[in-house]
């Protein structure tokens, strides 16, 4: 059983949710940008939250469904199509074999996750199927998904859309056609909490271990300013254009472990965000940890997209992952009620 991209996006990848706990082997946790728009993605289609979906980012690809399929996009909101009537997204959908989806630029947001009932069935990798670029492994040959590319999925995945969808379909009393029958869906839709809900949105940080470090000007610069997400970011590290935040005086660092969120300041002047596939140790001055429930609307800001830090006290970081966490585990049980997937 098989995806097979016609035409590649801009950047899609085989995602899971990374490899955790290996990052004092130089092996980073990577895995999905948005790990919440991937759970719910997961969730749509009646799958746990580790099965590897598709990522794809800012614009993304045209694939054909080789067997009848349950589909769910999220994160993002992409211009899709199905045979060329519009794709219903964050929701399931039981797609024909041999309809053609085509996704194009994303309209908000800048991640979107496809995911597929059984999930995509690429190798694992020390533990995970999650493509890692810098080390080119993972995922489909450890690079991006191109075009002629065949992604396997789980050799029961008909059977599980069939089972899954019909599930779904009799607790609403029935399903909606797609196009000219080209697939079937439901009229609830999942939202998308990590989608920037503020013009500039705002993320939170605590502060680095060498804020003090930085002039008195640089350290109000960071939280005044907005800055603008370069264009030459990438899901390494997301780099913010502004002012020049200087240090007081110069100063050596040791290198030192980094993690998902960290701002470092290079000697450009000019922040870096550490984003899912960061490097395990670095040696720039660290101003400030991006928190970790404002991770996943960070990273839906694409290229051009302007953001403003804010302060926080680590017992407030805390707090908030709290009521992140749990927002998230309450959308998703809704979900897997939906899909009558109890135990999912």
């Amino acid at each position: 059983m098989t995806l097979r991209i016609l035409r590649p996006g801009a950047l899609a990848t085989v995602q899971d949710l990374g490899r955790p706990g290996l990052q004092h082997l130089a092996i980073v946790p990577g895995g999905a940008m948005d790990p919440a728009a991937h759970r719910i993605a997961n969730a749509l289609v009646g799958n746990r939250a580790q099965a590897a979906t598709l990522e794809i980012g800012l614009s993304g690809p045209e694939l054909v469904f080789d067997e009848p399929l349950l589909v769910a996009l999220h994160g993002a909101r992409f211009e899709a199509t199905l045979d060329g009537a519009a794709f219903p997204a964050a929701r399931p959908v039981l797609v024909r074999a041999g309809a053609r989806l085509r996704i194009a630029r994303a309209r908000l947001g800048c991640f979107g996750y496809l995911a597929v009932a059984g999930g995509i069935a690429v190798p694992p990798v020390l533990g995970s199927r999650a493509t890692y670029l810098p080390g080119a492994f993972g995922g489909l040959n450890g690079r991006p998904v191109g075009a002629g590319a065949v992604l396997p999925i789980a050799p029961d995945a008909p059977a599980l859309a069939a089972a899954r969808f019909a599930r779904v379909s009799a607790r609403q009393g029935g399903a909606v056609e797609v196009g000219a029958g080209s697939a079937r869906s439901v009229r609830w839709f999942a939202p998308a909490p990590s989608l920037p809900d503020a013009d500039p949105p705002v993320a939170r940080v605590v502060d680095g271990v060498h804020l003090a470090l930085f002039t008195e000007a640089a350290r109000a610069a960071f939280l005044a300013e907005r800055w603008r997400v370069g264009p030459d970011s990438n899901r390494m590290g997301y780099r913010l254009l502004g002012p020049k935040l200087e240090l007081a005086r110069p100063a050596e660092i040791v290198s030192q472990a980094t993690c998902l969120g960290t701002v470092q300041v290079p000697p450009s002047g000019q922040p870096i965000v550490l984003m899912a596939d960061h490097q395990t140790t670095g040696g720039y001055p660290k101003i400030a940890e991006v928190i970790d429930a404002d991770v996943p609307r960070f990273a839906q800001l694409g290229p051009g997209a302007q953001v403003r830090f804010a302060r926080v006290a680590l017992a407030d970081a805390d707090a908030a992952r709290e009521r992140w966490n749990g927002r998230l585990a309450r959308l998703i049980e809704r979900i897997r009620w939906e899909l009558g997937n109890e135990d999912g």
